[in-house]
């Protein structure tokens, strides 16, 4: 009997240092069953629950989809130009566009960093003093964008790459006399810019970069007339290799009620 165990447990031993199992496996006695060297294995060398990882559902991956023709119009100029200037009413999705198709370049290694750009303009009010360094006093402007890059990017790996100076958020006051190369730039809220800002702004371009700037003519901070981006739009729209993308209210994929109150204020 003592001799019949040994040879049963040198057997079973034998068995799991090569991953062979057989009928001796699955004695009457036994209480507890392994697993099928088929079920047991998989590509990784791991058990899985699943019959094939392959089968699993991908959809917590986060693909970039054009909800409506002008955003689809926009999705392929950023991908064909340099240059495009995104026009459109709020909710039609330009500022968010603009930055997943910057992580989007980051991630694939086409430019080496993003920079980010916004007037910090008060929307009717104003907010006064804000303690804190110059990322400080920035950070309620730009919330906007650090919620499009949280939407693509984690925030810890948001914080990492802004460390890293691979993300930088750039005041429009500070972009004067710099060449922007191997970057993606992002110019939000553009209608809040004046017409020398934005010519600044634009010839910031540098090789192997691409700029997007987004805004809505019809919701300009800026006192009548002071704004730039309408100007600037119509006569960049007669140059070649730049794209003008001109979003309506059919694009506004917020709720409903939003592309029914612009039709109407």
């Amino acid at each position: 009997m003592e001799a019949s165990m040994t040879k049963r447990a040198a057997i079973k031993r034998q068995a799991r240092e090569h991953g062979i199992l057989d009928s001796r496996d699955f004695m009457e006695e036994s209480k507890v069953r392994r697993l099928h060297a088929h079920e047991q294995r998989t590509d990784r060398g791991g058990w899985s629950p699943y019959p094939s990882n392959d089968d699993r559902d991908q959809g917590y991956l986060k693909t970039l989809k054009p909800k409506s023709d002008g955003q689809a119009e926009l999705m392929t100029a950023i991908d064909h130009h340099n240059l495009v200037m995104a026009l459109g009413p709020a909710g039609t999705g330009k500022t968010y566009l603009a930055v997943a198709k910057a992580v989007e370049a980051l991630e694939a290694g086409k430019v080496g960093r993003i920079v980010l750009s916004r007037p910090a303009v008060e929307a009717g009010e104003s907010i006064g003093f804000l303690p804190g360094d110059m990322e400080d006093k920035l950070a309620p402007y730009l919330r906007p964008l650090y919620d499009a890059l949280s939407d693509r990017l984690s925030m810890k790996r948001v914080k990492a790459l802004m460390a890293e100076g691979l993300i930088e958020i750039a005041p429009i006051g500070y972009m004067r006399g710099r060449t922007l190369n191997n970057a993606f730039i992002v110019v939000d809220e553009a209608q809040n810019c004046t017409y020398v800002q934005l010519k600044m702004l634009l010839t910031r371009l540098g090789w192997h970069s691409t700029m997007v700037v987004t805004g809505d003519p019809h919701q300009s901070d800026l006192l009548p007339g002071v704004s730039g981006l309408a100007d600037i739009s119509a006569r960049l729209e007669a140059v070649d290799d730049i794209a003008v993308v001109r979003l309506a209210e059919r694009d506004i994929v917020r709720h409903p009620l939003v592309a029914s109150m612009i039709g109407v204020l």
